[in-house]
């Protein structure tokens, strides 16, 4: 594991919390940041997810000896 791989790693960590915190918002009925700046958070960390998270392991992946 690289540093790079490591940063990719804690910003996919980071964007899965936002993601969650987004859907447990939108539930309570009332996201303190109204309901579409937290629908635009929640729409824009899920694919942030996947894509740090994928890079990640290209970059563990491509580092191995």
């Amino acid at each position: 594991m690289t540093p790079k791989s490591g940063v990719f790693l804690l910003g996919s960590c980071i964007a899965a919390v936002a993601a969650v915190g987004s859907v447990f918002e939108l539930s309570s009925g009332t996201p303190d940041l109204g309901n579409l700046n937290t629908s635009i958070i929640l729409a824009l960390s899920i694919p942030v997810t996947v894509l740090f998270f994928v890079v990640a392991v290209k970059d563990t992946r491509a580092n191995m000896k």
